[in-house]
């Protein structure tokens, strides 16, 4: 067995050159001490590519004087790099969360660095990438140079993020906590969007769901129901209780029953003491948690889904405000698929029918640049706090009509308007 490189921060980094692009892991497990170490070497470095999905953390290298030498090209969008992907040395990479291990394994955008965060090796010299699997592995096996950040606070995770410490070219030793998110409480609007979702869960049902409240409010209202699965992108805290109650088991699952797949979970500290070391748990790369020929082999898989608006078709947009990117197309497709296609399966978009400023999210036309994340074709359940419809084989004026009557009672004269003006009579 060979042994690790262990090397200080700076000459980690000094492996990195001008004109490389270099990925770094993301969500829970972002390697920020190798990231802000690398920043630092902006006036040694120029065009410097930054490939990433979503990241937390401070990101120095979007901020000047640092993005003289650093720009970013990212496949998901956070609140870190939100401005700077929208900004002149920034961009974003519409892609599949199920098709990003492509973009490297074909080199479409081959990579010359990986930044990871691992735990510590095992005596048989394995280590863990702990919480975020998702497209890190294409991009060890594909990276001409991994840099990897060591660390006893990340979780040994079960499944297919094990890496062997031959993988590792140089790296460093760090003992910080890993990043958490704490559930929020959900409002009484989020709650009733809840209720509603929870009433599309079957017993015996395969879920898929994000982060947030709308996701945690549907999951708290799952506690009479029976023999519940996980297979999703990721999860958080709010699967817990129905573990411990005996709710979310996997025996009805067909792609490994009995086991919690996901490719990256994000959470509390308690979230990650769940995960360490629990075979029940299975991470997985996205190529597999998103693969809809996969997904679609569970039964009555359940996608519960968010947007920021659905115009007055179906068509969803989940990633942009208008033209400003403000997260990514991620999963939604790969699942709202998976889900339609699955025996029984259930495809839900799930929204407050208005913004806290009162704009309705139901809307006669979708804002001027925005991207359809899901088409009309593939969006069925759509709920609000005013109810759920069924959009799957309804034609464009039942869809109007469908969608007004879950809309905010104040947005209602404004698209029965807008209806009229484009559909004619659908009342």
């Amino acid at each position: 067995m060979s042994s690790l490189h262990i090397v200080s921060k700076e000459e980690a980094v000094s492996h990195v050159k001008s004109n490389d692009r270099v990925f770094t892991q993301g969500a829970a497990m972002t390697p920020n001490v190798l990231i802000a170490e690398l920043s630092e070497r902006y006036k040694a470095l120029k065009n410097v590519e930054i490939l990433q999905m979503h990241t937390e953390g401070h990101a120095a290298f979007t901020q000047a004087p640092y993005n003289e030498s650093f720009r970013i090209n990212s496949c998901f969008v956070g609140k870190n790099v939100r401005d700077a992907v929208n900004a002149i040395n920034g961009d974003y990479i519409p892609v599949f969360l199920s098709e990003v291990h492509l973009l490297f394994k074909h080199q479409i955008l081959p990579l010359d660095v990986a930044l990871i965060q691992v735990s510590t090796p095992d005596k048989h010299g394995y280590c863990s990438l702990g919480t975020s699997v998702d497209v890190t592995l294409a991009a060890i096996e594909t990276a001409k140079t991994v840099i990897a950040q060591i660390n006893p606070n990340v979780p040994r995770t079960h499944g297919d993020g094990i890496i062997h410490i031959n993988q590792i070219d140089y790296a460093i030793e760090v003992d910080t906590p890993i990043h958490t998110s704490t559930i929020g409480v959900p409002s009484p609007i989020e709650e009733q969007i809840g209720k509603y979702v929870a009433s599309l869960v079957d017993d015996g049902a395969t879920l898929q769901m994000g982060i947030g409240n709308i996701p945690n409010a549907a999951l708290s209202n799952l506690y009479n129901h029976k023999k519940l699965g996980i297979h999703t992108e990721m999860f958080s805290d709010g699967i817990l209780p129905l573990v411990e109650k005996g709710i979310i088991t996997g025996e009805n699952k067909v792609v490994k029953q009995g086991k919690i797949v996901t490719c990256f979970a994000m959470g509390s500290q308690r979230l990650y003491d769940f995960i360490d070391d629990n075979p029940v748990v299975h991470f997985k790369a996205a190529s597999y948690t998103n693969d809809t020929q996969i997904i679609r082999r569970n039964p009555k898989v359940t996608a519960i889904n968010s947007a920021i608006e659905i115009d007055l078709t179906g068509q969803v947009c989940a990633d942009t405000i208008g033209a400003y990117q403000y997260s990514g197309v991620g999963g939604q497709m790969d699942f709202i698929r998976g889900a339609s296609l699955s025996e029984g399966g259930k495809a839900i978009i799930a929204i407050p029918s208005s913004t806290a400023k009162g704009v309705s999210k139901i809307v006669p036309f979708l804002k001027e640049g925005a991207g359809v994340t899901t088409t009309r074709a593939h969006v069925h359940f759509v709920v609000t706090e005013y109810g759920i419809v069924d959009l799957f084989g309804k034609n464009l004026k039942q869809r109007a009509k469908a969608l007004i009557d879950i809309s905010h009672p104040d947005a209602r004269p404004m698209l029965e308007e807008a209806a009229f003006q484009r559909f004619g009579k659908v009342f």
